[in-house]
């Protein structure tokens, strides 16, 4: 002790009633109403612990019969987990969460005054608007965790935004991570599509919400099951499996199952190595760039172009709010670039729309064999995987972020041209170096917001090599102003 005021903060208890679906497992929320705390938003029955004297579990019982009329027996309280919480206005407490799957009576709104709505709710796809402290507590449930810190900052919303996502999970005594195993009904679902499943490995990537996991069969066989951070990634990686994949063959995954309300995929393997961070000899290097080109030819190519949509230019409207979230972090002369490029984007005159990965980029993009004495273009194979921001585009939507990879080196672009099969025209040329600078502005906005250095440091640095090779702005015809 150092002679101050010891920390205290309320404990609170939340009730997470499951019951099972032929849709998967439900919970019981409430919408909050009256002169409460965050009025009009979905949460759990939860409470405060009367005093000193009352423990968690009694708490929990009595706040469900309060609540929601229902009755439990302490045998049938289960510890779920437990959430250090701070809310946007700088308060804090600890939340401990019990699942119960056994009661009596019908659950009901017992409190009409503070309770305005009662509902079960998929839990893959609970409903908005929800209390974000709540929400923190059933992501942490979903994924296995025993413990999970959610500090809100200044500023954010009490309901949940997935933008300003501040759940960490905390590792288990083992030092794994919780979660790496998927929840029960997506093993089942799972092994309904590829029969029993003998090991699951995450190999989820660290920044993303979306869970991947490769798992092995017991009868052999190795699949990837993925559960999407939300319906809209689900459904664009659906469709994109189901309408252009299939024309890439062996070069992209196929769908073996998929399942809208847990937002799950399987999907066959896919052979070789992700590209980011391999190390090549320049003549390879030049023949991945190649096969490269051709497989996004292959993706563009895969239906016919259609005519942009109206008003479907570069997304210039989120411009301003990049901004503020990036500007602390912006080197002179930055904004006034981008907003140089917002302002010529008015004009740019609109691209056909074709079938675009969305995320074309070298860790979405697989390569073998991977020697590196291996240059003829013929024998190297590329594929792509990921594909939950497909959508149609313009083309050079899949230049955006790939564009990195050839920074200083006009020798793999070169390459990858040859493959693609043509040159960029002066108005794509324009719509790239436009959206390229957008795509940096909010990476650094949501580097900065998450924590994630290495995003702020990668858009800076997009952001110093286009004000470097586009000291005056294109026209849109190409021109330089």
């Amino acid at each position: 002790m150092n002679g101050q005021q010891r920390h205290t903060e309320p404990v609170d208890v939340h009730l997470i009633l499951r019951r099972e679906s032929a849709g998967g497992p439900q919970v019981l929320l409430s919408r909050r109403a009256g002169r409460v705390y965050a009025a009009g938003l979905w949460h759990l029955p939860s409470g405060h612990l009367d005093g000193p004297y009352e423990d968690v579990v009694t708490a929990l019982i009595r706040e469900a019969r309060e609540e929601t009329g229902v009755v439990i027996d302490p045998a049938d309280v289960r510890a779920a987990v437990s959430v250090h919480h701070r809310s946007p206005g700088g308060a804090s407490r600890t939340g401990h969460f019990f699942e119960v799957r056994r009661w009596q009576g019908e659950p009901g709104i017992a409190e009409p005054d503070i309770c305005d709505a009662m509902d079960w709710a998929p839990l893959t796809a609970l409903p908005a608007p929800m209390v974000a402290y709540c929400r923190a507590g059933l992501d942490a449930y979903s994924n296995g965790a025993r413990l999970a810190v959610h500090f809100q900052l200044p500023g954010d919303s009490i309901a949940f935004d997935p933008d300003a996502d501040r759940l960490r999970l905390v590792p288990n005594v083992t030092g794994q991570a919780p979660g790496t195993r998927p929840d029960t009904s997506v093993v089942e679902f799972a092994e309904r599509a590829v029969g029993r499943i003998a090991q699951w490995t995450d190999t989820s990537w660290t920044r993303e919400e979306s869970r991947v996991w490769r798992v092995h069969g017991a009868q052999g066989g190795t699949w990837y099951v993925k559960v999407h951070q939300n319906h809209r990634f689900h459904g664009r990686e659906v469709r994109g499996l189901r309408t252009w994949a299939p024309e890439l063959g062996a070069a992209a995954p196929r769908l073996v199952a998929a399942d809208e309300t847990l937002r799950a995929v399987v999907l066959t393997a896919v052979p070789g190595r992700p590209l980011h961070g391999a190390v090549l000899a320049p003549d390879r290097e030049r023949a991945v760039f190649q096969r490269i080109g051709e497989l996004a030819r292959r993706i563009h190519q895969s239906s016919p172009p259609q005519p942009a949509p109206a008003g479907s230019g570069p997304a210039v409207d989120k411009a301003d709010r990049h901004l503020a979230g990036a500007r602390s972090h912006l080197l002179p002369g930055d904004e006034e670039f981008v907003r140089a490029l917002v302002r010529q984007a008015e004009d740019l005159p609109p691209l056909e729309w074709v079938e675009t990965h969305g995320d074309f980029q070298l860790r979405n993009i697989l390569s073998t064999p991977d020697s590196a004495d291996e240059t003829d273009v013929g024998e190297i194979f590329v594929a792509v995987i990921d594909l939950e921001r497909s959508e149609p585009g313009p083309a050079v939507r899949d230049l955006v972020r790939l564009s990195d990879a050839w920074a200083g080196r006009p020798d793999l672009f070169e390459a990858f041209l040859a493959g693609y099969g043509r040159s960029l025209t002066a108005a794509e040329e324009s719509r790239l170096v436009i959206d390229a600078a957008l795509d940096s502005v909010s990476g650094i906005s949501y580097g900065v917001a998450h924590q994630e250095p290495e995003l702020v440091e990668r858009g800076r640095r997009t952001l110093t090599r286009l004000r470097a090779e586009h000291c005056a702005v294109l026209s849109p015809t190409g021109d330089t102003t």
